[in-house]
């Protein structure tokens, strides 16, 4: 009985060994033939339209990173609430990415040169001092950046990449200094990554937005569009968003997340976010 039980522990460890060198040897081949990626990144919004990027991502099989804050939703307690915990879990679960956006999302607006410490004119645009100019430490803004982030991962259970995303892409560089001085790297969009969701759809309709994008994306470009934009009438996603990621898959590119950015890999493995809590292995 003792040598039986001893073959089948062996031969269940062995079933284990070629089923773990069967994914990585897929993810390998995967990654391999993503010979000329781009990289999708999602904002947060008002979420009325996450649930139909969730579904077109899925049946395409894109992986995203999203830089997410904590702003008004359409539905529930915002974005990083209770009522949308859920679907961050689930594509934590899908192999997507997650950054911070600030958790006020917060608009850098000036740099402050105080007497004794650099200083940002800092406007919430969610919060309870939203809408208001704020001048806020380099500690602040840190703290700031890394609530979103906390939140993220107690959500997901996923630590978030050492990575933000400063609301409207606006910073200067005292902020980006600071920003990395607490283990932040900033991500912006190339120009033709610029999907336009958030302009007035009676100037740029839908056809037009993504036959520009179809257009100029090239590989290696860092694509950003939003979970909602509020003043949008037509909303871009999900309508455009199938059309484009098919649109270039026919072109020969592939999507891959900011964790396969060339630009920011060594920085990710060399700045692991310290949050509160155990993470599982998101990177």
């Amino acid at each position: 009985m003792r040598h039986a039980n001893n073959w089948a522990l062996a031969a269940l460890a062995a079933l284990a060994a070629l089923a773990c060198a069967a994914l990585t040897a897929g993810a390998t081949a995967q990654t391999a033939a993503c010979r000329q990626p781009v990289y999708l990144t999602f904002d947060t919004g008002h979420m009325g339209v996450a649930p139909g990027v969730a579904q077109v991502l899925q049946r395409q099989n894109v992986k995203v990173t999203f830089f997410a804050a904590q702003e008004k939703t359409q539905q529930g307690d915002g974005t990083l609430g209770q009522h949308w915990a859920p679907w961050w879990r689930d594509r934590a679960a899908e192999g997507h990415a997650f950054a911070s956006h600030t958790w006020d999302h917060a608009y850098w607006r000036a740099d402050i040169q105080g007497v004794d410490a650099q200083r940002f004119k800092i406007r919430p645009s969610s919060g309870a001092q939203a809408g208001q100019d704020l001048l806020w430490t380099a500690a602040q803004y840190c703290a700031n950046l890394r609530q979103a982030a906390q939140r993220l991962q107690d959500i997901t259970g996923q630590r978030p990449l050492p990575l933000f995303r400063a609301p409207g892409g606006k910073t200067s560089p005292a902020l980006l200094r600071a920003a990395r001085q607490c283990g932040y790297a900033h991500v912006a969009w190339a120009d033709a990554g610029f999907l336009g969701d958030e302009l007035p759809s009676d100037k740029f309709p839908n056809a037009q937005l993504l036959q520009k994008a179809l257009t100029r994306i090239r590989p290696g470009d860092i694509l950003m569009a939003h979970l909602g934009i509020w003043s949008r009438q037509d909303p871009w996603a999900p309508a455009v968003l199938e059309p484009l990621i098919e649109g270039l898959k026919a072109k020969g590119l592939c999507f891959a997340t900011l964790r396969e950015h060339p630009q920011y890999q060594d920085w990710i493995r060399q700045n692991p976010l310290e949050l509160s809590g155990n993470p599982s292995s998101g990177q």
